[in-house]
């Protein structure tokens, strides 16, 4: 999980007037705008946690309730990539709408109000099964952010970081990655939200937080004074990969696929990931 940002700022306008260009050009693959499964017709319902962070949303608090960030100005990674998959299923920017949902209750089982959920929700076995997931509009790395002049922070390896306390946002992937893959010594602390994880943190009660990498920028910069990303831990033989989220069965998502596919191929992707999340790098530990 998974937030100014420094990564914004090295953004350049060519990209994004490309982008734009590119998107422009290209016909949309699907038209759902008349589809019964939608959640009101007409009508694209989109989704993210609130508040809704940098890199992934930007922009600022325009309208209420949206903190930090509203994810209708079409600003950040994800913010960005929900409108283009709109548009090249159908949907108008003024046919899009954005509500709040808590991320763990994204993939949980049960009804949705929303037709695609955006908030760098990863795909594993276990969320499928309560969810349909998109293919993948970015594959992550997690990464360990740490206060600087610490014992942590002089870790170099996965091995040096298992004396210390972890935290993490229940029910993220990051958790799972202290758990499994850091497996540290001491039983890593569990917080409801990442606002919670990066005040623990902040105020001392964990030595390490584990966030996606493109997060852990945003949390040194803005979020916790001094603190730095001590390493990412290296990607897995399967990537992990964030996907947009819809109800289990739900028919919007093979064109949701193929959108995504053509931006894939087109490069917009790309040039969103280099408009928003440019930078996004960090020393692996072995």
């Amino acid at each position: 999980m998974v937030r100014r940002s420094t990564l914004a700022a090295t953004a350049v306008a060519v990209p994004l007037l490309l982008a734009g260009q590119a998107a422009a050009a290209t016909k949309p693959v699907c038209n759902l705008t008349g589809s019964s499964a939608l959640q009101e017709r007409g009508v694209l319902t989109l989704s993210t946690d609130n508040p809704a962070f940098p890199p992934w949303f930007g922009g600022g608090e325009k309208n209420p309730p949206w903190k930090v960030n509203d994810p209708a100005t079409g600003k950040g990674y994800e913010s960005a990539v929900a409108y283009e998959v709109a548009r090249r299923i159908g949907f108008a920017r003024s046919k899009v709408k954005w509500i709040y949902t808590p991320f763990d209750k994204s993939f949980a089982p049960g009804d949705k109000d929303f037709d695609l959920f955006f908030n760098q929700v990863s795909y594993n076995p276990a969320r499928a099964r309560n969810v349909a997931f998109s293919i993948s509009y970015y594959n992550v790395t997690q990464a360990v952010v740490v206060k600087s002049g610490t014992a942590i922070a002089r870790a170099r390896s996965i091995a040096a970081l298992k004396p210390y306390r972890f935290g993490a946002q229940r029910g993220t992937t990051s958790l799972d990655a202290i758990r499994t893959r850091i497996q540290p010594d001491q039983t890593p602390r569990v917080y409801p939200t990442n606002v919670n994880a990066v005040n623990a943190l902040k105020n001392g009660q964990i030595d390490g937080l584990v966030v996606d990498l493109p997060t852990a920028y945003y949390v040194t910069a803005a979020q916790v004074p001094n603190s730095r990303i001590v390493g990412q831990l290296p990607a897995q033989a399967d990537p992990e990969r964030f996907g947009a989220v819809a109800q289990k069965g739900s028919p919007l998502m093979g064109c949701v696929n193929k959108a995504l596919r053509q931006m894939r191929r087109d490069k917009t992707l790309a040039k969103f990931e280099q408009r928003w999340l440019a930078g996004a790098s960090a020393p692996f530990l072995r």
